[in-house]
């Protein structure tokens, strides 16, 4: 008789355990200021935060829904892919997005494994809000991008005349054999102070391109988000131009140096505009896919084009097309030297008066 009550107790017990176990992940979804949802291994929505009802603009009828099937905030196309690649691999993601409030998330998708089976259950998605954080990245790209344009200035615009000047004191130095020994010793200090200045310059600009020149962590990107980054900072000159910017993104993740693919994307599609025919608004298409092992970022432009003869002297620091003042001739060669630093390359077709096309060839990275 005691053995039924105790057989009959025990699952009275565990209902009791599994009912206060419950409760306590209710209120911690509930009391939790973190965006967070629960996805089984079916794409089905479990569970949510209060916080995520804001950014999936979510509501109890929502749960048991198909994720693809409830409308979501998020500027990026890859949310079901990222969970289905979570569930398969069982390995952490983490990924930078936007939302279209222009607010930035650090976005973990963690998979959810039974300790019994060792399976992965399903997925928690958590958002963390970095909004502050990725200004100050762009701030801190900005200064290195002038600390750059200013090594580059002090190599190019100062070290050429104090090599020039070095020569002239060697050459003055040998057509006046036996000068007096005043006049020596003058030419001995200006020698001395010459060769101090190259020192000092050649210093500054290795310690320079050691410490920022094209180096920065990879991380995996949206290639939507940059782009709508670049759109948002040219905004002004989109709109004084009339330029039209039309894309096809068949690759969407790209793992790179969200710095280098900003400057990249940045610099064709300012000159794009920047160098459009008079005769037309610029109209810009941008596509991205993917060849052999390459990434490949197609900018294709109606502008004035570039004649045969320049297509690779664009490509040089501080050229310039001779009938054009506009420009610092230095946005494609920065363009040019990032893409060959992380392995890939650039190329160009155009014709004058009809436009130009630019392919941008980046190694494919894994993380």
């Amino acid at each position: 008789m005691k053995k039924d009550k105790i057989a009959i107790l025990n699952p009275e017990r565990q209902i009791l355990e599994l009912t206060k176990q419950n409760e306590e992940l209710e209120n911690y979804f509930r009391n939790t200021i973190i965006p967070q949802l629960f996805v089984d291994e079916n794409l089905v929505l479990r569970k949510f935060t209060p916080p995520a009802m804001k950014q999936f603009k979510l509501s109890l009828v929502d749960l048991g829904k198909k994720v693809e099937d409830i409308k979501d905030n998020f500027r990026f196309p890859s949310l079901i892919e990222n969970i289905q690649q979570v569930i398969n691999s069982n390995e952490i993601l983490e990924k930078e997005i936007q939302t279209t409030d222009l607010r930035w998330y650090q976005m973990n998708i963690i998979p959810y494994v039974s300790f019994k089976s060792k399976k992965t259950n399903g997925v928690i998605i958590t958002f963390v809000e970095i909004t502050m954080r990725i200004k100050d990245l762009k701030e801190q790209e900005k200064l290195i991008a002038d600390h750059e344009t200013l090594l580059d200035t002090i190599s190019h615009d100062i070290k050429t005349p104090l090599t020039s000047l070095m020569l002239t004191v060697n050459m003055l130095k040998k057509a006046s054999p036996g000068m007096p020994g005043e006049f020596e010793n003058h030419f001995k200090i200006l020698e001395s102070s010459v060769k101090k200045m190259q020192t000092i310059i050649r210093e500054l600009t290795d310690v320079g391109k050691q410490k920022h020149r094209y180096g920065a962590d990879l991380e995996l990107l949206s290639f939507e988000n940059i782009l709508e980054d670049v759109r948002l900072t040219l905004s002004g000159i989109i709109s004084e131009s009339g330029a039209v910017i039309k894309s096809e993104i068949n690759i969407s993740e790209i793992l790179y140096s969200r710095r280098k693919l900003r400057s990249i994307i940045y610099n064709l599609v300012n000159n794009a505009i920047k160098f459009k025919s008079p005769e037309r608004k610029p109209e810009i298409f941008i596509k991205t896919q993917k060849e052999k092992n390459h990434i490949v970022i197609l900018i294709r432009d109606n502008g004035i084009g570039i004649d045969a003869a320049n297509q690779d002297a664009i490509f040089t620091k501080y050229f310039r097309m001779q009938h054009l003042t506009e420009g610092s001739g230095i946005g494609l060669y920065l363009v040019s030297e990032i893409v060959k630093n992380s392995g890939g390359r650039v190329s160009v077709k155009s014709t004058p008066g009809i436009g130009s096309e630019f392919k941008v060839y980046l190694k494919l990275n894994k993380l």
